[in-house]
């Protein structure tokens, strides 16, 4: 082997930025890269690795695509493009020192492929490799989205479930591995869905799960279907425009969890969702980040804040879920 076989092309973007870059590098270099993100300056390093040198054309044409999406108003950060030669070994080991197992209480483990850790006595495992990206766990609006799923279920009934923006996959594949059915995920990026059945089919609930590419801005406002929990880590304005379609889905005594909100987006989104019957049961604030847990109903919650947890998902940044 040769020691330095490989290119890592890597993009610092602004936290809320780095799914959109992820999927320009996808598109760009035929993979899907790895994302690392840091707590404390709430940037991202979104990464691909070649085999072959990049091309001065191609580095032209991906900061001109990233000029591009900043032209929509999505804050990119700096979206400083860096590649450098990087030994092949470095490459298979680097993700190892920053992707640990995360436990959701005693229900669910989350691990990558690599980690020896066994589960607990009715532990589900979930096996999800940070190099596959869109979510994987370490975000904590993902892991608040996976502590509701958790908590929210009951054995000794029937649930089912929707993820609205699945990325990974990780909340289907953990809701199908806790025993939700039916469950029903989609996403709007057909990289991302691609991904998804990819850890579907891994960890063998590929069967379980209906997954689809569908854009929730034109599903119909109406659905037979109704769930008992649903989750959305989207943005703002999306939430906002689909807050009646999504009150439409969800059944009357249901859970709503919505997640990936910035702290100052949070209070439009929750007057929204109030707007149409929903009242606030649960929320969480670690870092920029907002989620909250919603019910519809004549249920009348007095609305808990929950503090950061300073655990291992807290000390890095995005997985959606995955939407």
């Amino acid at each position: 082997m040769k020691s330095y076989a490989l290119w890592r092309v890597s993009v610092t973007t602004a936290g809320q930025a780095e799914e959109a870059v992820a999927a320009v590098l996808e598109r760009f270099f035929g993979q899907s890269p790895s994302i690392y993100s840091s707590a404390n300056s709430q940037l991202s390093i979104v990464s691909a690795y070649v085999l072959k040198p990049v091309p001065t054309a191609k580095r032209h044409r991906l900061r001109a695509e990233l000029q591009r999406i900043r032209s929509f108003g999505l804050d990119l950060g700096p979206a400083k493009i860096s590649i450098q030669r990087v030994a092949r070994e470095d490459w298979s080991e680097s993700w190892k020192k920053y992707f640990k197992a995360i436990e959701i209480g005693s229900i669910v483990l989350i691990k990558p492929s690599w980690s020896n850790q066994r589960p607990k006595k009715n532990q589900k495992v979930v096996v999800l490799d940070p190099g596959l990206s869109f979510g994987t766990g370490q975000h904590p609006t993902t892991s608040f989205c996976l502590r509701q799923l958790a908590t929210t279920r009951r054995w000794s009934q029937s649930q089912s479930f929707l993820d609205i923006g699945t990325g990974s996959g990780i909340l289907a594949i953990a809701a199908a591995k806790l025993g939700y059915a039916p469950v029903r995920a989609f996403d709007i990026d057909p990289v991302a869905v691609r991904v998804a059945g990819k850890n579907a089919k891994r960890n063998r609930v590929v069967d379980r799960i209906a997954l689809t590419r569908s854009d929730l801005a034109r599903l119909s406002l109406k659905r037979r279907t109704k769930y008992d929990l649903i989750c959305a880590n989207l943005s703002e304005d999306l939430l906002i425009a689909s807050a009646l379609k999504i009150r439409n889905w969800l059944r009357p005594d249901g859970r709503l969890v919505l997640a990936g909100i910035l702290v100052p987006q949070f209070g439009a989104v929750r007057r929204a969702f109030a707007s149409h019957g929903f009242k606030l049961a649960v929320t969480r604030i670690e870092g920029e980040w907002q989620s909250g847990v919603f019910i519809f109903g004549r249920q009348r919650p007095h609305a808990a804040v929950l503090r950061p947890i300073a655990s291992k998902e807290s000390r890095h940044a995005r997985d959606k879920g995955t939407q």
